[in-house]
């Protein structure tokens, strides 16, 4: 079994060496490019990236799985092109964007949307999906208000505002009165209140705080009621930052929506064993992504 996982993984390497990969620059957006060979009009799949300053390949400052990477390779090794980008603040905040505490969450999604329009504008693909992955998924589901979208594959996404998953998270590594003073403060910025001092273990400056706020406060369930067009949503067992409730509410939410439950799957999208196991895979940029996971991806985006 093992020859044959290593065989298919190089199969699939060679097929992604022979896309044609190219960097582009739209508007202020550094992006990659990711188009299979010999394929007239391919489907093609915006890949949105999950919190903190990630980059194209799905990686950040301290974590590097390389999530969108991966994801990238076995597509186009399926035939499907793809387009990954650098979120504003992924290696140097630049000027084009403006000052940061200017930032507001709608800025993710207007820059999704517009790379959205470049991908059906340029004619090369037969349809546009877009995939995001954990709050790349919620940016996901408000860009597809505002443009139209082909599929919409959701991966390790939450159902709850982020300042409520927040707050979930961290009830749940902290003693009672370490949280307190936190939590409180996660409720005073969703207020649109601004915490000077923030308490420590909460290190969000003031001047950053109504940014934080408006991601705080964005909620997945209403715009993913409207949602009209085919949905995917893939969530994994072993994902220690999501619970399945999640999963189930957003999947509640379009009773339309295909889904998948893989039991063996982490947040970045690999299987793991054990929670040592779980953490060590958020470094492992060779690790493979979940087979079952790229399997229904790529028959999704796919399908007429």
């Amino acid at each position: 079994m093992r020859a044959l996982v290593t065989w298919l993984l190089l199969l699939v390497s060679l097929a992604s060496a022979a896309a044609d990969e190219s960097r582009l620059r739209i508007g202020a957006i550094d992006a990659v490019l990711t188009v299979p060979p010999d394929i007239a009009r391919p489907p093609v799949a915006l890949l949105i990236a999950g919190s903190g300053s990630t980059d194209h390949d799905g990686n950040g400052p301290q974590l590097k799985p390389a999530t969108l990477k991966k994801l990238s390779e076995q597509l186009a090794a399926r035939g499907i092109a793809t387009l990954r980008y650098d979120k504003r603040g992924a290696g140097e905040w630049k000027r084009e964007f403006g000052r940061p505490e200017d930032f507001r969450f709608k800025d993710f999604v207007g820059d999704a949307t517009a790379l959205i329009d470049y991908l059906r504008g340029s004619g090369r693909f037969s349809h546009v999906a877009v995939v995001g992955h954990s709050e790349g998924g919620l940016v996901a589901i408000l860009a597809a208000q505002r443009v139209p979208v082909d599929r919409l594959v959701l991966l390790a996404t939450a159902a709850r505002k982020q300042g409520d998953l927040l707050k979930a998270q961290l009830a749940k590594q902290l003693p009672p009165d370490k949280f307190a003073p936190i939590g409180k403060a996660i409720d005073d910025i969703m207020a649109g209140q601004i915490v000077d001092p923030p308490p420590a273990g909460l290190a969000i400056a003031p001047a950053l705080q109504p940014a934080i706020t408006s991601a705080f406060t964005e909620d997945p369930i209403e715009p993913m009621r409207k949602i009209t067009g085919p949905a995917l949503i893939i969530a994994g067992g072993r994902d220690h930052q999501l619970a399945r409730l999640d999963f189930l509410a957003l999947t509640t939410a379009d009773i339309a929506a295909k889904s998948l439950w893989l039991p063996d799957m982490n947040h970045v999208l690999v299987d793991v064993t054990d929670a040592a196991d779980d953490v060590a895979s958020y470094n492992e940029s060779e690790r493979p992504l979940d087979p079952d996971l790229i399997d229904a991806v790529a028959a999704f985006i796919s399908q007429k």
